[in-house]
């Protein structure tokens, strides 16, 4: 069966409480000079990004029907639509303490409203909206961790004691490896949401159709050993392979390899979280931009895919046919996510090997489609056809033209939220994601 989207007022209130258990559990285990974190641009200070997600469920819950702020300066704290992000360091924010206080309130605000009536319409949409909201943020808490250098968090990871973190480096048989090309035939497709679908994003609506050309599409991700190849042939430094801009970034970051990477002792080693440790070819590459993404691409005679064309090979039904022809949810088919098709839910503190999970294949034998790494694009973020903005004006539309689209989740993302339709969206530049890439052949 698909991941149950909530409904009820028991769903909402179970799913809230595992959602902020596991929410708390990456910020608990950090000490005050850990949540007071180094200002960089791809951050947030760890007790304004947990006070930003209580301050939307008050926005979009409580206060959408005219009930008095919980804070009388929660606006002015945790309004991502009005604080900018680089005065953030700069604010009078509560302490630890204050902030699981005020968190506390909501919750307790919003239990009351539960026990009084079952939320309907606008107002379901709106709950879901929240809980899906602090889906992403418990995301970008264990990928901020994996940027400042934190150990991996217990919650994610899974262990206690300072073992060392769980990692998907699970061996594949050789008749399991995911290689070469699939082939999508050309045709007219059906991309984006359908009006049935129980919960979308507005930048997911609505479902139109496209006219594709045949193209052929890698199976695997692109692994650590290809982009070590990239590297050691001297990639970051050959200019015909970079883009304007990528290569204008590259000299601004003095980019020689990807930034979890290291020599040390002859051999390349990988960060993952505070940890270093020897590069694994076969490990799904993580952490690039897309610029590099651009440029391995080049270097290999490839092409990043378009994301249509990535949705496509991802719901393909070889059985199906016309511009009305069915979709599969998840690569596999309509079955939610587990742990044999996926990696998904930090299960694992890291990228998988780019061989594992072969329950998950695509209809086509294309892997780890959803989970693994977040895929770059060759396509910009912009609106589907009919655009109108949601409750949460500001999720999408501030944002097309300045973003390039990523597909198919990765391994801390949330198996609530990650299908074929899910539209990931960030700054070229940004390589603090758990970001990588899967290729296509050039024509």
């Amino acid at each position: 069966m698909p991941c149950p989207i909530p409904r009820t007022p028991d769903d909402l209130a179970r799913w809230s409480a595992a959602l902020r258990a596991r929410t708390l559990g990456l910020v608990d285990d950090l000490c005050d000079a850990e949540l007071d974190c180094e200002r960089l641009t791809v951050t947030n200070p760890f007790l304004w990004e947990l006070g930003h997600v209580g301050w939307f469920h008050e926005r979009f819950l409580l206060r959408a029907n005219g009930e008095a702020s919980v804070r009388a300066d929660a606006d002015a704290l945790f309004d991502s639509m009005e604080v900018l992000h680089d005065t953030r360091w700069d604010l009078p924010l509560p302490n630890r303490a204050e902030v699981r206080a005020y968190l506390e309130a909501v919750d307790g605000a919003l239990a009351a409203r539960l026990a009084r009536r079952a939320p309907e319409g606008e107002e379901l949409e709106r709950w879901r909206l929240c809980l899906f909201h602090e889906e992403m943020h418990a995301e970008a808490f264990t990928y901020m961790r994996q940027t400042l250098g934190y150990r991996a968090p217990e919650f994610v990871s899974g262990v206690t004691g300072g073992a060392a973190p769980a990692r998907s480096d699970s061996r594949t048989s050789s008749a399991a490896r995911a290689e070469g090309d699939a082939e999508v035939p050309a045709g007219r497709y059906r991309v984006g949401a359908e009006r049935d679908e129980p919960f979308t994003f507005d930048n997911e609506r609505w479902a139109h159709d496209v006219e594709l050309d045949a193209f052929r599409i890698a199976r695997a991700l692109v692994s650590c050993g290809d982009v070590r190849a990239f590297v050691e042939d001297g990639g970051y430094a050959d200019d015909r392979l970079w883009t304007a801009d990528g290569a204008a970034w590259r000299a601004r970051e003095g980019a020689t390899h990807p930034r979890d990477w290291r020599r040390a002792d002859g051999r390349w080693e990988r960060r993952s979280f505070d940890a270093w440790r020897a590069l694994d070819d076969d490990e799904a590459a993580c952490g690039l931009s897309w610029y590099e993404a651009a440029a391995y691409c080049a270097w290999a005679g490839r092409r990043l895919p378009t994301e249509a064309e990535w949705e496509v090979a991802a719901s393909f039904e070889p059985s199906a046919t016309g511009s009305k022809r069915a979709r599969r949810r998840y690569p596999w088919g309509d079955a939610a996510p587990d742990p044999t098709r996926a990696a998904l839910d930090g299960r694992a503190a890291g990228p998988p090997n780019v061989h594992a999970h072969p329950a998950g294949d695509s209809a086509l034998g294309l892997r780890q489609l959803i989970g693994g790494v977040w895929e770059w694009t060759a396509t910009d973020f912009a609106p589907y056809p009919g655009f109108a903005p949601a409750a949460y004006e500001a999720y999408s539309a501030p944002w097309f033209g300045t973003r390039k689209v990523l597909r198919g989740g990765a391994w801390p993302t949330s198996s609530l939220l990650a299908r074929n339709l899910y539209r990931n969206f960030f700054e070229p530049h940004r390589r603090d994601v758990p970001t990588g890439l899967r290729t296509c052949a050039l024509v």
